[in-house]
This record gives C-alpha cells, structure tokens and sequence, in this order.
C-alpha cells in the first residue's frame, strides 16, 4: 500500500512537472506562432489603416462614382509614396452601393463592423450620403463625404463632414450671379421633385432670386424616372423666361438639352448646378450645351497652384481632365490623411476631433476650412461649356487662405 501510494506520488509528480514543460514552451513560442502568419519584415505599428469608401461604381450615377473612386485613389498613392500616415501605409476599401440607398446601408455596416475601418468616405449624391452618414453616426466613425451637397446630410451628427459647399451657399452663389453678374431677372425652373439634391437646390435658388428682387416666371418639376421633357420644356418655352435654372444630374440633363434644342431653346438658356459635372454631358449633348454656365467646385483650367499640381498627376495617371468629382474625392482622402496624421491617437474618435479642427487646408478645389457645423467653407466656381470642354470663368464666395 505503501509503495503504491509513493508511485502515485511519483506519477503525479511528473505529470504536474510536464504540464508545467508544456505552459512555459507554449509560452514562449506564442510570438513565434503569432508572428508566423504576418510578414516579419513588416513591424505591427506598420499594419495599415484601413479606410472604408462607399461609391456609386454601378447604376444611375456611375460615372460620379468612378470619378470620386480615381481620385481617392492618387490620394492613396501620394499619401503612401510619402511613408503613409505616422508611418503607416493607408489602405482603402471600396463596396459599390449601385447608386442605391438600401445597398448603402448595407455595405457601409459591413465596412463598419465586418472590415473595422476608422474612416469612412462617400458617398458622391446627398441621398445616399444621408443613409450612410445615420450608420457611421450610431456607430462613431468619422465619414466625409466629397459632394453630397444638401444641407441636412451634416446634421445628422457629429460624425458626418464634406468637403463640398452646401446647396444654400450654391443656391445663393447661383442666384447672385443670374441677378446680379448676368442682369437677368424673369427665370424659369425645371428640376426632379423625387430627388433630394435636385429640389433642395432648386428650393434655396428660388428663395434667393427672389430676395434679389428676381421673378420665378415658370416653375416645372418631374420624376427621375422620366425621358420625354417636351412638354415641360414647351410649357417654359412659351413662359419666355430669360433663361432656366436646372439643378438637375447630368443623366437627366442631356435629354433635357437635347429636346430643348429642338424647340428653339439653345445650351446658353441654362444654367444649372455642380450636378452637371461629368464627362458624359459634353460627350453626349456638347453641342447643345454650348453657353451654358453651372456652378461647380472646380474646372481643369482654374488658376490655383494645388489645383493645376492634381491636374498635372491627374492627366498622368488617368490621360484626360479630372472632373470636380475626382477632385473632390481627392480632397475629402486628402483631407481625411491630414487629420490623421494631425490626430491625437489612433481612433475613429480622435480622428473625428481632428478632422473638425480643420483650418485652411490647401486643396484642388480650394482652401477648405471645416466650420462648427462641419461643413466646408469655401469658394465656388462658376464653370461655361465652350466648344464642348468645361472652363473656369469665374470665382464667387473666395475663401482663399490668408496669410
């Protein structure tokens, strides 16, 4: 009995002994086994920030997506060339919303909570900017959007910036240089009433002609679904307006020009909004778009010198002009890198502080300041199409840096 109980002991002993073997070799090989599956060249303060970006690259408003995705990424690749941001490489996730608010939702809970990104930007239209802003608000993730331009897309909270003016600043600009700049003071108004950014514009246009003493002499409004504008064009055509405000995208706006054409209504009728903007306009209605102005966030030709260095880059990597979208989208990654990198700690939160205490950030678009209500105070651009190219004519609301 004796000797049974020692040799249990003894087992007991050496089994105690083995566990105790096995902890301190788990132990120490837990970084080897951790390390295993990263690249041992690259140090853990090297990994990457990853930035989530929510774009239209299908459906209704593609190009705009494209555009804003191109300049996003020349964005990445100076910041990455300089050594990234604290010496992190930037890295950039891209889930195509298909200009649909429902697929919004849905791929922006999936950068927020499958991908775990700091940062969001997107999206290009007001509409779905809206949609996004609510998720990244509830889940505190700074997101900025580069052109979504309704006024009611930065309220939802404080998590939600752009750097794009807003439509009552644009209404306001646009209606000051029809009154006052082209002395025209009898308007008509032809814009989309199911669409956010198209009547929100049309609504503070409105409201500014008339406080600059102007008249809205004929007001018509259709659904985005809509192709055949005859009717309504005839209708402000016998109005005999001085010309017509168009705050409308430019997928509506090329039928538009085309039939309004051929009921004697020439391009130089037009005016419109940043929503004209996009390569597909000139291509496919050039000809009868010839004179009209829109307000913008930027032309190929204004004279800035951070305008004409992404112009430079821009025609080097893409071979053709870069439109506001590029730009904008280039600005809001830009911008976003430079809080970053300004921020106090790592963390959505800490990069939400410091992208608010953005001052006089020198961009393609302008130098952009992040007011209290974290919109971008800035200048805006009034862009005539001449022989079928978009071109600088003016700047109005100039807000550039002072020394």
């Amino acid at each position: 009995m004796l000797g049974r109980r020692r040799w249990v002991k003894a087992i007991v002993a050496l089994g105690a002994s083995a566990l105790w073997l096995s902890a301190c070799s788990t132990q120490k090989d837990a970084p080897q086994k951790e390390a295993a599956g990263k690249d041992p060249s690259v140090p853990a303060a090297a990994e990457p920030w990853k930035v989530g970006a929510y774009l239209s690259l299908s459906g209704a408003e593609t190009q705009f997506g494209i555009e804003t995705k191109e300049g996003i990424e020349l964005a990445v690749d100076a910041v990455n060339k300089k050594g990234g941001v604290k010496g992190r490489p930037v890295k950039v996730l891209y889930e195509d919303d298909k200009s649909n608010p429902q697929e919004t939702n849905n791929k922006v809970l999936q950068l927020i909570t499958r991908d775990k990104v700091v940062a969001l930007l997107g999206e290009v239209a007001s509409s779905r900017s809206t949609v996004g802003g609510i998720v990244a608000n509830k889940h505190k993730i700074p997101m900025i959007t580069s052109s979504a331009t309704a006024p009611e897309v930065t309220q939802i909270g404080p998590f939600v910036f752009r750097v794009c003016f807003t439509d009552d600043t644009q209404g306001q600009m646009g209606a000051e240089f029809v009154v006052k700049t082209m002395g025209k003071k009898r308007i008509g108004m032809l814009y989309a009433s199911d669409d956010v950014y198209s009547s929100g514009l049309a609504a503070q246009f409105r409201d500014a002609v008339k406080k600059l003493g102007g008249e809205i002499a004929v007001e018509k409004s259709f659904i985005k679904t809509e192709t055949n504008f005859t009717t309504y064009i005839n209708e402000i055509r016998d109005a005999k307006p001085e010309l017509v405000y168009a705050p409308i995208y430019y997928n509506a706006m090329v039928p538009i020009a085309r039939q309004a054409k051929a009921a004697g209504m020439p391009g130089s009728t037009f005016v419109g909004g940043d929503g004209w903007d996009a390569e597909t306009l000139i291509q496919d209605a050039g000809d009868e778009m010839e004179g009209a102005y829109f307000t913008n966030h930027y032309a190929p030709d204004v004279p800035w010198p951070n305008a004409q260095a992404f112009l430079k880059a821009y025609k080097e990597r893409f071979k053709r002009d870069p439109s506001s979208l590029s730009s904008l989208g280039y600005d809001s990654a830009m911008l976003l890198f430079d809080a970053m990198g300004r921020a106090k700690g790592d963390t959505p939160e800490s990069i939400r502080d410091a992208i608010a205490e953005t001052k006089n950030f020198e961009g393609a678009t302008g130098t952009i300041t992040i007011d209290p209500n974290r919109n971008a105070d800035k200048s805006i651009v009034i862009v005539q199409i001449k022989n079928k190219k978009f071109t600088y004519y003016a700047t109005v609301n100039d807000k550039a840096a002072k020394p």
